[in-house]
């Protein structure tokens, strides 16, 4: 595929998937054994997992949007893209109850296209500083402030 192909396929993903809410979309997305990395939240391989990754957002964060900030796309199939989500803490997340507290986070998904499917994918978030926003002080961060 070329780049902006490859560019489009990862924006369909924000657009229909993340911000639609349209997690069966997810199915022509990625590839069936798609594999996700991330160092705190674990998926299983596949379209399913990525929907188990986004569809717990919606019901924490009723108005999140998440905004693509930046994307480059490099010649061996890799999308990297730095994005923004924002919402209202409006249900349960990481063992935090609702806050209604607006929380902006942000991170940086890379995505590495095979066939024209995301094949597998990287991200990186500043978990610390959401749980920070809801007014929890993260396990991780004690003893390193």
């Amino acid at each position: 595929m070329s780049v902006e192909a490859n560019k489009a396929l990862v924006r369909r993903f924000f657009d229909e998937v993340c911000n639609g809410m349209k997690l069966d979309v997810a199915d022509s997305l990625f590839a069936v054994n798609h594999t996700y990395h991330d160092p705190i939240i674990r998926a299983e391989p596949g379209p399913e997992g990525i929907k188990r990754v986004v569809a717990p957002h919606r019901p924490a964060f009723t108005d999140l949007r998440w905004t693509v900030d930046d994307m480059v796309a490099a010649e061996r199939d890799l999308v990297v893209t730095r994005w923004t989500g924002s919402g209202v803490h409006t249900g349960e997340v990481m063992g935090i109850p609702p806050t209604g507290k607006r929380v902006t986070v942000s991170g940086i998904w890379i995505y590495r296209i095979a066939g024209g499917r995301i094949a597998e994918s990287w991200s990186i978030w500043d978990a610390i500083g959401m749980v920070r926003q809801l007014g929890a002080e993260p396990v991780l961060a004690h003893g390193h402030g």
